[in-house]
């Protein structure tokens, strides 16, 4: 699978997803250029890049994502990561996601973690 770890997105995550599965490719934004993309721009990287966007973003990223849909533009897969979610925790889910799932699965919907 590969992500797109938004600028806010916690390092210790990715660090430890990393750790955990071979099939977990990501980027962050910040580490190619992109830190200062604005989230409708960070919406279409991530769909012409092919890769689900990790947001901790709960504010403005959800609006932007309904607003790209309701105007019949493609979506990536979001997944929306509670912060105050314990690391751990965060890992064990998105493993989840990563092991028993492939990435169209995503494509084009918005998941929120944790799980419901």
């Amino acid at each position: 699978m590969r992500f797109v770890a938004d600028v806010n997105f916690n390092k210790k995550i990715l660090r430890g997803l990393r750790r955990r599965s071979a099939d977990f490719e990501f980027i962050r934004l910040q580490d190619i250029g992109l830190s200062r993309l604005q989230d409708p721009k960070v919406l279409e990287w991530a769909w012409k890049e092919d890769r689900l966007l990790l947001t901790h973003d709960f504010k403005t990223m959800i609006g932007f994502f309904n607003e790209r849909l309701e105007a019949g533009l493609p979506v990536p897969g979001v997944f929306e990561i509670s912060s105050k979610l314990p690391i751990r925790t965060a890992i064990e889910e998105l493993m989840i996601v990563i092991e028993c799932s492939t990435q169209d699965e995503w494509t084009g919907r918005l998941t929120f973690i944790p799980l419901r």
